[in-house]
């Protein structure tokens, strides 16, 4: 089982990610089933906008999108900046409109049997609404999402401390952290055992 994360925070690998802390918990349980996982930091990456797989000379989104289709489970994990996802975040699903119209060898969109799950931190709520919109354009795009293929934390209403300056909710997020990854396994398995046949 090989598993793809796309870190969508707004800073580069040379700084701590407190997305990526909390998306570690999700696939560490994921790793403890068998499964490869590879990180996309997308901050470190020359992505250009744009709704194509390949957008020429400097686009490094070919490589993050030959990942995707050689994974079983998507993980999107973003940060909340002003109640919203991340611009990376937004990027990525901009840059993944393209599998809508690329197919299998069946005639099925690219994405088709294959599973996602959302990962979101911020010291301010809007958490849902982030997990909604990056699922929701996630299952537009083929992506099967399970129930409770998320996880998240948050210090609630007004700013305050980051994920990694206190343990505060730390026991919920891991829990549901645990949760994502069992029912991301468990579709994930299901979709290879039988498919989604061909319409």
């Amino acid at each position: 089982m090989r598993v793809v994360v796309l870190n969508c925070s707004l800073k580069s690998s040379s700084d701590s990610s407190n997305t990526q802390r909390l998306a570690d918990v999700v696939t560490a349980e994921l790793e403890g089933r068998g499964a490869t996982v590879i990180v996309h930091r997308l901050a470190d990456l020359a992505i250009p906008p744009g709704v194509q797989t390949d957008l020429g000379d400097g686009d490094q989104w070919p490589l993050v999108h030959a990942d995707l289709l050689a994974a079983e489970i998507l993980i999107v994990a973003s940060p909340t900046w002003v109640g919203r996802p991340s611009s990376l975040a937004q990027r990525a699903i901009e840059r993944m409109d393209a599998m809508l119209s690329e197919t299998d060898d069946h005639g099925r969109p690219v994405a088709y049997n294959r599973v996602a799950g959302v990962v979101v931190t911020g010291n301010e709520d809007g958490a849902h609404h982030v997990i909604s919109e990056i699922a929701g354009a996630l299952g537009d795009i083929g992506y099967t999402v399970p129930g409770q293929a998320w996880t998240y934390w948050n210090m609630g209403p007004g700013p305050g401390p980051d994920y990694s300056d206190t343990d505060h909710g730390h026991e919920w997020s891991h829990q549901t952290a645990k949760t994502m990854a069992h029912n991301l396994h468990s579709v994930a398995k299901a979709l290879a055992r039988e498919p989604i046949p061909p319409a």
